[in-house]
């Protein structure tokens, strides 16, 4: 068997930038037609598409928002032909390091609302549009299992939730043929999110705890997607694919 996703139509939130465009750009390279979506910098959004090739498109938005989710989706179903076979909820952000004692409610909602409520506002919004055995693929994280590093709560609660949801659509949308998978990552490189919230001077020591021997790249995220949308992973739903290296176990 061969990924083969040809005739195939792609949302994918947040794939702009990182792992987010790694996607994309995997997706369209497997013969997909893909949007994408972005919160910001569009001039580089739009040079994203042009990387990606077949005929991909960005859209503008915040993914918090229902009533844009709503808007955009529908958008990007029309220049998909009217319907979205694959949806990657990727969008998210850890925003800040806050530490629970010092955090703000605005700060706890502002990050379940980017990394969980966006994932059930696209949700919501795509169903109309996909199609009986159709594919959808959230982004959770390690942080959603092992609790993440410190002043960071929310994201690894909203990550945790992340899977929760994945495993209740599964078996939602099941009688529909509807697979629905989540990806936890570790430690992926040549992203903004590590070298915002980590800092490159402790790269070598997190790969040195890494039984693989390396930090993972965009690409090994990919892969995992391409695996859960094509007919490799037709009978495989409510899955979590933990991509890190060997640092963790479930």
């Amino acid at each position: 068997m061969t990924i083969d996703l040809s005739g195939k139509t792609a949302f994918v939130t947040g794939g702009n930038i990182g792992i987010g465009a790694g996607i994309s750009k995997a997706l369209a390279e497997n013969g997909a037609k893909v949007a994408f979506t972005y919160y910001s910098h569009g001039e580089e959004a739009n040079e994203t598409a042009a990387q990606i090739g077949n005929d991909a498109k960005a859209f503008q938005l915040d993914a918090r928002d229902s009533t844009k989710v709503n808007e955009v989706v529908t958008q990007a179903a029309e220049f998909l032909g009217g319907k979205i076979d694959i949806l990657v909820n990727n969008a998210g952000h850890l925003v800040e390091r806050v530490k629970v004692a010092d955090m703000s409610d605005d700060h706890w909602h502002h990050v379940m609302d980017v990394n969980l409520s966006s994932a059930f506002y696209c949700t919501r919004a795509v169903l109309p549009f996909m199609p009986d055995g159709g594919r959808i693929v959230n982004m959770s994280s390690l942080a959603g299992r092992n609790g993440g590093g410190n002043g960071t709560a929310p994201y690894a609660a909203s990550k945790a939730a992340v899977i929760g949801f994945t495993r209740a659509m599964a078996k939602e949308l099941g009688e529909r043929k509807i697979s629905v998978n989540a990806l936890s990552p570790g430690f992926i490189v040549d992203t903004p999110f590590h070298e915002t919230f980590t800092g490159k001077e402790k790269y070598d020591g997190i790969v040195s705890g890494i039984p693989l021997g390396r930090a993972g790249t965009p690409k090994d995220v990919a892969g995992a997607v391409l695996y859960y949308v094509s007919d490799l992973g037709e009978w495989i739903t409510g899955q979590v694919a933990e991509i890190n290296g060997g640092v963790w176990f479930v």
